[in-house]
């Protein structure tokens, strides 16, 4: 079903890949982007894949959306894992293809279940591991 602000189908594959990651941790992390009015999946890292693989999959000047697993420990020794949406918007990004994936956004997030924290990225270091590290907890 499309978007009713922005006309966006979202493929059933991204539905798919995401609870593979969710439930089987089959995947790293998953780059979606529009394409032909529907948001498709783009990548998938493979689970040894690392945080900079991730960061250098998203495009310095176009915008995507992204899942990434991000595992850490906690101050009480514990291993955890969060599951974090990056809404990656590049400043350099043309104005279009910025207000399609704003206004898809919500309606493809709530797409996909099981996301624990959100974040919103114009930069690198928006996103950086220090960030990930301080939202998970």
């Amino acid at each position: 079903m499309a978007n009713a602000a922005s006309g966006i189908a979202v493929h059933d594959d991204c539905k798919l890949k995401f609870l593979e990651l969710k439930a089987k941790r089959t995947f790293r992390f998953i780059v979606f982007k529009i394409e032909e009015k529907q948001v498709v999946v783009e990548k998938l890292g493979e689970p040894a894949e690392t945080y900079e693989d991730f960061a250098a999959s998203l495009p310095a000047d176009e915008c995507r959306y992204a899942i990434y697993d991000f595992d850490f420990v906690t101050e009480e020794n514990c291993q955890k894992s969060r599951i974090f949406f990056i809404a990656w918007s590049p400043d350099t990004a043309r104005v279009r293809s910025k207000m399609i994936y704003a206004s898809s956004k919500d309606r493809f997030k709530r797409e996909l279940d099981g996301i624990q924290v959100e974040l919103q990225a114009t930069d690198p270091t928006e996103m950086g591991l220090d960030v990930f590290r301080s939202r998970a907890n």
